[in-house]
Order: C-alpha cells, then structure tokens, then sequence
C-alpha cells in the first residue's frame, strides 16, 4: 500500500503544480515497490500462484523508475515531461490491475472441520 499511496501522492503533486515534490514522491516510493515487487517474485519462486501479483508489482516498479529518472533529467524550470506524468499514470494502473486481479480470483476461505472425537 505504500508505493501505491506515494505514487498517489505524486499525481496530486504534480497536478497542484509542485513538480518537485512529485518527483521526491516517486523517489521514495522506488524501494517500497521493489521490496513488494522481491517478496513476490519470492513468492513465486517457492511455488505459490502468485504470477499476476509479480508481474504487477514488478510492471509498477519499473513504471516508478522511468518516471524518476525522466523527472530527474528534465531541465530546472521546464514543464513536466509528458512520459514522467504517463509513466506515473501506469503505475497506477498496474496497481488498479492487482486490485481487479484480487477481487476477481480472491483466495476462498476453506472451511474448518470439527473434530467429532
């Protein structure tokens, strides 16, 4: 939840204008989602059916960096570059994807047996 928030956060900033304060936003929300994007790739590696969450954290994570590093080379004073704003905007949707991902194939309780002993 917290590289989806700051990425939130980032898109809040940018759209009031404060484009340097999207872009220390999205740099700090890098290493939450590359340790949601490693601890599913963990997941994935033991065995667990975890492939859509990987493939989104991991798709959010590079978003996350293309964004940062396009913010970061862009010139002091200048417009936002329109592939920062997009590459944000896909991150969030990576994050959307996860969720729709889970609301449709959510793990289902297994119900518990009583022992009759």
């Amino acid at each position: 939840m917290t590289p989806l928030t700051l990425a939130l956060a980032a898109v809040a900033a940018d759209g009031a204008g404060l484009h340097r304060v999207a872009f220390y936003l999205v740099l700090a929300a890098i290493p939450a989602a590359a340790g949601a994007a490693l601890g599913a790739a963990a997941d994935l590696v033991v065995g667990r059916p975890v492939l859509a969450r990987t493939a989104c954290t991991v798709a959010a994570l590079v978003l996350l960096v293309m964004s940062s590093a396009v913010r970061a080379n862009a010139a002091v004073g200048s417009a936002l570059p329109p592939l920062a704003l997009s590459a944000l905007i896909g991150c969030l949707g990576a994050y959307a994807l996860l969720g729709v991902v889970w609301l449709l194939w959510a793990p289902r309780p297994v119900p518990v047996r009583e022992n009759s002993s």
